[in-house]
Protein backbone atom coordinates (compact mmCIF):
# COMPACT_ATOMS: atom_id res chain seq x y z
CA UNK A 1 0.00 0.00 0.00
CA UNK A 2 2.72 2.46 0.97
CA UNK A 3 4.73 1.51 -2.17
CA UNK A 4 1.78 2.31 -4.41
CA UNK A 5 1.27 5.60 -2.61
CA UNK A 6 4.91 6.60 -3.12
CA UNK A 7 4.64 5.72 -6.82
CA UNK A 8 1.44 7.72 -7.18
CA UNK A 9 3.12 10.62 -5.42
CA UNK A 10 6.13 10.46 -7.76
CA UNK A 11 3.94 10.34 -10.87
CA UNK A 12 1.93 13.27 -9.59
CA UNK A 13 5.08 15.27 -8.88
CA UNK A 14 6.46 14.64 -12.38
CA UNK A 15 3.13 15.55 -13.97
CA UNK A 16 3.00 18.73 -11.92
CA UNK A 17 6.53 19.69 -12.94
CA UNK A 18 5.71 19.03 -16.59
CA UNK A 19 2.63 21.21 -16.41
CA UNK A 20 4.60 23.96 -14.70
CA UNK A 21 7.28 23.83 -17.40
CA UNK A 22 4.65 23.84 -20.13
CA UNK A 23 3.05 26.84 -18.50
CA UNK A 24 6.39 28.67 -18.37
CA UNK A 25 7.11 27.89 -22.02
CA UNK A 26 3.57 28.92 -22.95
CA UNK A 27 3.89 32.22 -21.13
CA UNK A 28 7.29 32.88 -22.72
CA UNK A 29 5.66 32.41 -26.12
CA UNK A 30 2.52 34.44 -25.40
CA UNK A 31 4.47 37.44 -24.11
CA UNK A 32 6.27 37.74 -27.45
CA UNK A 33 4.67 40.53 -29.49
CA UNK A 34 2.99 39.56 -32.72
CA UNK A 35 5.25 40.23 -35.71
CA UNK A 36 4.92 40.17 -39.47
CA UNK A 37 7.52 38.69 -41.82
CA UNK A 38 7.40 38.75 -45.60
CA UNK A 39 9.00 36.15 -47.86
CA UNK A 40 9.34 36.89 -51.56
CA UNK A 41 10.30 34.51 -54.34
CA UNK A 42 13.24 36.09 -56.20
CA UNK A 43 14.88 33.58 -58.56
CA UNK A 44 17.55 35.96 -59.88
CA UNK A 45 19.24 39.31 -59.27
CA UNK A 46 18.48 40.21 -62.88
CA UNK A 47 14.72 40.65 -62.45
CA UNK A 48 13.13 44.00 -61.55
CA UNK A 49 14.19 43.85 -57.92
CA UNK A 50 12.89 47.33 -57.12
CA UNK A 51 9.35 46.40 -58.10
CA UNK A 52 9.44 43.16 -56.07
CA UNK A 53 10.93 44.85 -53.00
CA UNK A 54 8.41 47.70 -53.14
CA UNK A 55 5.65 45.10 -53.08
CA UNK A 56 7.15 43.61 -49.95
CA UNK A 57 7.81 46.86 -48.09
CA UNK A 58 4.21 47.90 -48.72
CA UNK A 59 3.26 45.33 -46.05
CA UNK A 60 4.80 47.70 -43.46
CA UNK A 61 2.95 51.03 -43.51
CA UNK A 62 4.77 52.30 -40.40
CA UNK A 63 8.13 51.82 -42.11
CA UNK A 64 6.83 53.46 -45.29
CA UNK A 65 5.68 56.46 -43.24
CA UNK A 66 8.98 56.68 -41.35
CA UNK A 67 10.99 56.61 -44.58
CA UNK A 68 9.38 59.73 -46.00
CA UNK A 69 11.73 62.66 -45.48
CA UNK A 70 14.16 60.51 -43.47
CA UNK A 71 17.88 59.86 -43.63
CA UNK A 72 17.88 56.14 -44.34
CA UNK A 73 21.08 54.20 -43.70
CA UNK A 74 21.40 50.82 -45.39
CA UNK A 75 23.84 48.44 -43.67
CA UNK A 76 24.82 45.61 -46.07
CA UNK A 77 27.15 42.73 -45.26
CA UNK A 78 30.57 43.33 -46.86
CA UNK A 79 33.28 41.13 -45.43
CA UNK A 80 35.82 39.79 -47.88
CA UNK A 81 36.16 39.18 -51.61
CA UNK A 82 36.22 35.75 -53.23
CA UNK A 83 34.75 35.55 -56.74
CA UNK A 84 33.85 31.88 -56.19
CA UNK A 85 31.75 32.38 -53.05
CA UNK A 86 28.63 34.47 -52.23
CA UNK A 87 30.13 36.14 -49.17
CA UNK A 88 28.64 39.62 -49.47
CA UNK A 89 25.22 41.16 -49.94
CA UNK A 90 24.94 41.39 -53.73
CA UNK A 91 25.54 44.94 -55.05
CA UNK A 92 22.47 44.73 -57.30
CA UNK A 93 20.42 43.91 -54.23
CA UNK A 94 21.90 46.80 -52.23
CA UNK A 95 21.25 49.47 -54.84
CA UNK A 96 17.76 48.12 -55.53
CA UNK A 97 16.88 48.58 -51.85
CA UNK A 98 18.30 52.10 -52.07
CA UNK A 99 16.00 52.83 -55.01
CA UNK A 100 13.06 51.50 -53.00
CA UNK A 101 13.64 53.98 -50.18
CA UNK A 102 14.23 56.81 -52.64
CA UNK A 103 10.89 55.93 -54.22
CA UNK A 104 9.29 56.02 -50.76
CA UNK A 105 10.43 59.62 -50.36
CA UNK A 106 13.56 59.37 -48.21
CA UNK A 107 15.43 62.65 -47.94
CA UNK A 108 18.74 60.79 -48.22
CA UNK A 109 19.79 57.18 -48.63
CA UNK A 110 23.30 56.24 -47.47
CA UNK A 111 25.09 52.90 -47.84
CA UNK A 112 27.30 52.28 -44.81
CA UNK A 113 29.47 49.37 -43.69
CA UNK A 114 32.52 48.67 -41.55
CA UNK A 115 34.05 45.46 -42.93
CA UNK A 116 35.45 43.23 -40.23
CA UNK A 117 38.20 41.59 -42.28
CA UNK A 118 39.38 44.10 -44.86
CA UNK A 119 40.96 47.34 -43.71
CA UNK A 120 40.96 48.61 -47.31
CA UNK A 121 37.23 49.21 -47.75
CA UNK A 122 37.81 51.08 -51.02
CA UNK A 123 39.42 47.99 -52.55
CA UNK A 124 36.52 45.82 -51.33
CA UNK A 125 34.03 48.17 -53.00
CA UNK A 126 36.00 47.88 -56.25
CA UNK A 127 36.28 44.10 -56.11
CA UNK A 128 32.61 43.48 -55.34
CA UNK A 129 31.51 45.86 -58.09
CA UNK A 130 29.53 47.97 -55.65
CA UNK A 131 31.61 51.08 -56.30
CA UNK A 132 30.45 51.34 -59.90
CA UNK A 133 26.78 51.01 -58.92
CA UNK A 134 27.16 53.68 -56.25
CA UNK A 135 28.81 56.03 -58.74
CA UNK A 136 26.17 55.48 -61.42
CA UNK A 137 23.26 56.02 -59.00
CA UNK A 138 25.00 58.82 -57.06
CA UNK A 139 24.64 56.96 -53.78
CA UNK A 140 26.94 58.00 -50.93
CA UNK A 141 28.97 55.42 -49.03
CA UNK A 142 30.33 55.75 -45.50
CA UNK A 143 33.11 53.53 -44.16
CA UNK A 144 31.89 52.86 -40.63
CA UNK A 145 35.34 51.69 -39.56
CA UNK A 146 36.60 55.28 -39.65
CA UNK A 147 33.32 57.12 -39.05
CA UNK A 148 32.83 59.64 -36.26
CA UNK A 149 31.57 57.74 -33.24
CA UNK A 150 28.82 58.11 -30.68
CA UNK A 151 28.86 56.59 -27.21
CA UNK A 152 25.91 54.19 -26.98
CA UNK A 153 24.83 52.61 -23.70
CA UNK A 154 24.15 48.85 -23.68
CA UNK A 155 20.91 48.26 -21.72
CA UNK A 156 21.25 44.46 -21.87
CA UNK A 157 25.03 44.49 -21.22
CA UNK A 158 25.66 40.80 -21.84
CA UNK A 159 29.23 41.70 -22.85
CA UNK A 160 29.88 43.63 -19.65
CA UNK A 161 31.15 46.62 -21.65
CA UNK A 162 28.43 48.96 -20.37
CA UNK A 163 28.69 51.05 -23.52
CA UNK A 164 30.33 51.04 -26.95
CA UNK A 165 31.63 53.71 -29.28
CA UNK A 166 29.57 53.04 -32.39
CA UNK A 167 29.70 54.56 -35.87
CA UNK A 168 27.62 57.73 -35.78
CA UNK A 169 26.22 57.40 -39.30
CA UNK A 170 24.47 54.14 -38.39
CA UNK A 171 23.66 54.75 -34.73
CA UNK A 172 22.26 58.20 -35.53
CA UNK A 173 20.18 57.21 -38.57
CA UNK A 174 16.52 58.16 -38.83
CA UNK A 175 15.95 54.68 -40.26
CA UNK A 176 18.60 51.97 -39.98
CA UNK A 177 18.03 48.99 -42.29
CA UNK A 178 20.02 45.76 -42.03
CA UNK A 179 20.77 44.07 -45.38
CA UNK A 180 22.51 40.78 -44.59
CA UNK A 181 23.29 37.77 -46.73
CA UNK A 182 21.56 34.50 -45.80
CA UNK A 183 24.48 32.46 -44.41
CA UNK A 184 25.55 29.94 -41.83
CA UNK A 185 28.38 30.94 -39.47
CA UNK A 186 31.11 28.85 -37.86
CA UNK A 187 30.92 30.77 -34.56
CA UNK A 188 27.28 31.91 -34.30
CA UNK A 189 25.45 29.17 -36.18
CA UNK A 190 23.84 31.70 -38.52
CA UNK A 191 24.72 35.21 -39.61
CA UNK A 192 21.61 37.22 -40.43
CA UNK A 193 20.15 40.67 -39.75
CA UNK A 194 21.15 40.82 -36.06
CA UNK A 195 24.72 39.56 -36.57
CA UNK A 196 25.07 42.07 -39.41
CA UNK A 197 25.19 44.83 -36.77
CA UNK A 198 28.85 43.95 -36.06
CA UNK A 199 29.72 46.30 -38.92
CA UNK A 200 28.49 49.28 -36.88
CA UNK A 201 31.39 48.72 -34.47
CA UNK A 202 34.30 50.77 -35.90
CA UNK A 203 37.53 48.94 -36.60
CA UNK A 204 39.33 52.23 -36.09
CA UNK A 205 38.39 51.97 -32.40
CA UNK A 206 38.10 48.23 -31.75
CA UNK A 207 40.46 46.80 -34.37
CA UNK A 208 40.03 44.05 -36.94
CA UNK A 209 38.15 41.73 -36.89
CA UNK A 210 36.41 43.52 -33.97
CA UNK A 211 38.20 41.19 -31.54
CA UNK A 212 36.72 42.60 -28.29
CA UNK A 213 33.30 41.41 -29.49
CA UNK A 214 34.63 37.93 -30.14
CA UNK A 215 36.32 37.76 -26.74
CA UNK A 216 33.10 38.87 -25.02
CA UNK A 217 31.10 36.27 -26.96
CA UNK A 218 29.47 36.37 -30.38
CA UNK A 219 25.93 35.82 -29.11
CA UNK A 220 26.38 38.27 -26.22
CA UNK A 221 27.69 40.97 -28.57
CA UNK A 222 24.89 40.42 -31.10
CA UNK A 223 22.27 40.82 -28.38
CA UNK A 224 23.87 43.95 -26.94
CA UNK A 225 24.05 45.61 -30.36
CA UNK A 226 20.49 44.72 -31.32
CA UNK A 227 19.01 45.87 -27.99
CA UNK A 228 20.97 49.13 -28.11
CA UNK A 229 20.36 50.01 -31.77
CA UNK A 230 16.93 48.50 -32.53
CA UNK A 231 17.21 48.81 -36.32
CA UNK A 232 13.92 49.71 -37.93
CA UNK A 233 13.91 47.11 -40.68
CA UNK A 234 15.68 44.12 -42.21
CA UNK A 235 15.79 42.85 -45.77
CA UNK A 236 17.73 39.60 -46.17
CA UNK A 237 19.45 38.71 -49.44
CA UNK A 238 18.69 35.03 -49.78
CA UNK A 239 18.61 34.95 -53.58
CA UNK A 240 21.88 33.07 -53.30
CA UNK A 241 22.82 32.07 -49.77
CA UNK A 242 25.76 30.26 -48.22
CA UNK A 243 25.87 26.99 -46.28
CA UNK A 244 28.58 25.10 -44.46
CA UNK A 245 31.68 26.90 -43.19
CA UNK A 246 30.31 30.44 -43.42
CA UNK A 247 30.67 33.35 -43.38
CA UNK A 248 33.66 33.08 -45.73
CA UNK A 249 34.36 29.50 -46.83
CA UNK A 250 30.88 28.08 -47.35
CA UNK A 251 29.13 26.87 -50.48
CA UNK A 252 26.58 28.74 -52.57
CA UNK A 253 22.89 27.88 -52.16
CA UNK A 254 20.46 29.18 -54.83
CA UNK A 255 17.64 29.74 -52.36
CA UNK A 256 15.71 32.31 -54.42
CA UNK A 257 14.22 34.20 -51.49
CA UNK A 258 14.13 37.65 -49.92
CA UNK A 259 12.98 37.87 -46.30
CA UNK A 260 11.95 41.17 -44.72
CA UNK A 261 10.28 42.61 -41.67
CA UNK A 262 10.32 45.32 -39.05
CA UNK A 263 11.33 43.02 -36.19
CA UNK A 264 14.83 41.59 -36.63
CA UNK A 265 14.52 38.53 -34.33
CA UNK A 266 11.35 37.45 -36.15
CA UNK A 267 13.11 37.87 -39.50
CA UNK A 268 16.13 35.88 -38.34
CA UNK A 269 13.99 33.15 -36.78
CA UNK A 270 12.13 32.81 -40.09
CA UNK A 271 15.40 32.66 -42.02
CA UNK A 272 16.69 29.94 -39.69
CA UNK A 273 13.58 27.86 -40.35
CA UNK A 274 14.02 28.30 -44.10
CA UNK A 275 17.57 26.95 -43.62
CA UNK A 276 16.22 23.88 -41.82
CA UNK A 277 17.53 25.13 -38.46
CA UNK A 278 15.71 25.60 -35.17
CA UNK A 279 15.91 29.25 -34.06
CA UNK A 280 15.13 28.19 -30.49
CA UNK A 281 18.60 26.61 -30.44
CA UNK A 282 20.40 29.72 -31.76
CA UNK A 283 21.39 31.56 -28.58
CA UNK A 284 21.19 35.17 -29.77
CA UNK A 285 17.85 34.60 -31.51
CA UNK A 286 16.07 32.85 -28.66
CA UNK A 287 17.45 35.24 -26.02
CA UNK A 288 16.06 38.17 -28.00
CA UNK A 289 12.65 37.09 -26.69
CA UNK A 290 13.77 38.39 -23.27
CA UNK A 291 14.01 41.87 -24.78
CA UNK A 292 10.82 42.18 -26.78
CA UNK A 293 11.85 40.05 -29.73
CA UNK A 294 9.60 37.52 -31.42
CA UNK A 295 10.93 34.04 -32.10
CA UNK A 296 7.98 31.63 -31.94
CA UNK A 297 6.40 30.82 -35.30
CA UNK A 298 2.98 30.99 -33.65
CA UNK A 299 3.54 34.71 -33.04
CA UNK A 300 4.75 35.48 -36.57
CA UNK A 301 2.26 36.32 -39.30
CA UNK A 302 3.77 35.22 -42.61
CA UNK A 303 2.86 37.10 -45.78
CA UNK A 304 4.14 37.12 -49.35
CA UNK A 305 5.15 34.06 -51.34
CA UNK A 306 5.33 30.54 -49.90
CA UNK A 307 8.94 29.32 -49.78
CA UNK A 308 9.97 25.70 -49.31
CA UNK A 309 12.68 25.33 -46.63
CA UNK A 310 15.96 23.75 -47.66
CA UNK A 311 18.29 22.12 -45.11
CA UNK A 312 21.56 24.06 -45.04
CA UNK A 313 24.80 22.30 -44.20
CA UNK A 314 26.47 23.51 -40.99
CA UNK A 315 29.84 22.89 -39.37
CA UNK A 316 29.84 19.80 -37.10
CA UNK A 317 29.55 21.62 -33.77
CA UNK A 318 26.28 23.20 -34.93
CA UNK A 319 24.57 19.99 -36.06
CA UNK A 320 22.34 20.33 -32.98
CA UNK A 321 20.64 23.33 -34.63
CA UNK A 322 18.92 21.11 -37.15
CA UNK A 323 15.14 20.86 -36.91
CA UNK A 324 14.17 17.35 -35.77
CA UNK A 325 13.42 15.28 -38.80
CA UNK A 326 14.74 17.98 -41.15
Amino acid sequence: MSSISRRDLLVGAVAGSTLALAGTVGWRTLRQPRARVTTLSVPSYDIDLVDVLLRGVADYPDTVARAKGARVVLKPNLVEWDPTRPINTDPRFIVSVAEVFRTLGAKEVVIAEGPGHRRDTELLLEQTGLKGYLRDLKLPFVDLNVDLTRRVDLPSNYTGFGHLELAGTASGADLLVSLPKLKTHHFGGVTLSMKNLFGVVPGGVYGWPKNPLHYAGIDQSILDLWVALRPAFAIVDGVIGMEGDGPLRGTAVPMGVVVMGDQLPAVDATCARLMGLDPRKVVHIVRAADHGGTVSSSRVHMVGDPITPRPFAVVPHFEHLRVLGG
